[in-house]
């Protein structure tokens, strides 16, 4: 494979040549997360007005230079290191070498968060949460990104360049709301909610394109094993679950007046009563609160925790037969078979060398987080709900 790598400014207008004198290029492709990228070219392969502040890197992978912006683009975004600088007399006699590493646009949609009145200034707001009533989930989705970033957007929040794909009429109906909630975290909860949806951003020509899209399970098509020479690791871990009862207190009233909800999981029956209590005062709408119970539920269901990580071959490939979000098979060497999702893929490329490329499963309980930050972030959610009261 061969890649051709190019620097944008913010409204995605190439700034000088192709960054042909690179030496390593390393990409991490992610599940509802924004991409990563980082590359190596020697210091003066790289001018200063393509290391200017809000530049972008774009890298396309087999180019045709006979169109203007040629071949597929793997992945595009903000560098967030602009020129990491190295050099030793003793082993360097050039002008050393330049670290470049970047996010893709999704970061910047995920970087910020929903306003309770989209439409109205911060010193204006109204509203105690922004509502999406029974409304198709990838809508949601759309709507979301309009209002924050997109075209409807107030002109300061508002992205250059981006656009938003055509609905494809998929995902259930979710009822939701959020109040200063970071965008990625609104959108992962309903892209849950509404069935495993997946969204990315892309670069088209000269538009960067937030897309919703449905993941396909391909267990009975793509599969990885050591037989089969394609799984290169893996580590499994099955639990017990932590929650089979959810209780949910909502927003109706104070003490005893305030109601309560009981949800019930499919592990209790084999595994008994684990209670897991969800204050959700910040809403009275029995449909968010149904709702709040079965992510509750889900979270705290018994698991089969899966790493495993993949290698491409001919016949089984990234991109073609295979994508993020995708359900696929693993085969353990005891011979068990499980189905997990594709979260990361990693492309490794040299200009000689040519790719390697691995995709690594978990599922989104078998988080590598330390168990600080998941009480962390838990924690911020749950006071983000208390200052909607």
């Amino acid at each position: 494979m061969t890649y051709t790598i190019l620097i944008t400014n913010r409204d995605l207008d190439v700034i000088g040549d192709p960054l042909s004198r690179w030496t390593d290029l390393d990409i991490t492709l992610r599940f509802n997360e924004p991409d990563s990228g980082s590359l190596t070219i020697p210091a003066d392969g790289v001018s200063a007005a393509q290391l200017a502040p809000g530049n972008r890197v774009v890298v396309v992978r087999n180019p045709v230079p006979a169109i203007g912006f040629p071949g597929d683009v793997v992945t595009a975004g903000p560098m967030e290191v602009p020129g990491e600088q190295s050099w030793s007399a003793e082993s360097d006699p050039g002008a050393g070498t330049m670290k470049i590493a970047w996010a893709s646009d999704l970061a910047r949609v995920v970087g910020e968060v929903v306003y309770p009145d989209p439409l109205n200034e911060l010193s204006e707001q109204t509203s105690v949460r922004r509502k999406f009533v029974e409304g198709p989930a990838e809508t949601t989705m759309y709507q979301i990104v309009r209002e924050s970033v997109g075209a409807s957007a107030l002109p300061y929040r508002r992205i250059p360049r981006l656009t938003l794909a055509a609905p494809a009429g998929i995902g259930t109906p979710v009822t939701t709301g959020f109040r200063m909630t970071p965008l990625g975290d609104a959108l992962r909860s309903v892209a849950s909610a509404g069935g495993g949806l997946g969204f990315r951003t892309r670069q088209v020509g000269t538009e960067i394109r937030f897309e919703v899209y449905q993941p396909r399970d391909l267990t009975a098509h793509v599969r990885f094993s050591r037989g089969l020479g394609n799984l290169l690791s893996y580590h499994y871990t099955p639990g017990a679950p932590t929650a089979t009862v959810a209780i949910v207190g909502d927003g109706s009233g104070e003490g005893a007046n305030r109601a309560w909800f009981h949800g019930v999981g499919s592990g209790a029956p084999a595994w008994g009563r684990y209670v897991t209590v969800v204050d959700r005062r910040d809403t009275a709408d029995e449909r968010e609160i149904w709702a709040a119970a079965e992510e509750a539920l889900a979270a705290g269901a018994e698991s089969a925790q899966l790493r495993a990580t993949t290698i491409d071959t001919p016949t089984q490939r990234y991109g073609v037969h295979y994508g993020l979000g995708d359900r696929v098979s693993y085969e353990l060497n005891t011979g068990v078979v499980l189905a997990d999702i594709v979260r990361e893929v990693t492309i490794s490329a040299t200009p000689d060398g040519g790719e390697l490329v691995t995709a690594t499963a978990g599922t989104a309980s078998a988080s590598t987080d330390p168990d600080y930050v998941r009480l962390l972030h838990q924690l911020i959610t749950r006071l983000r709900r208390l200052e909607a009261v």
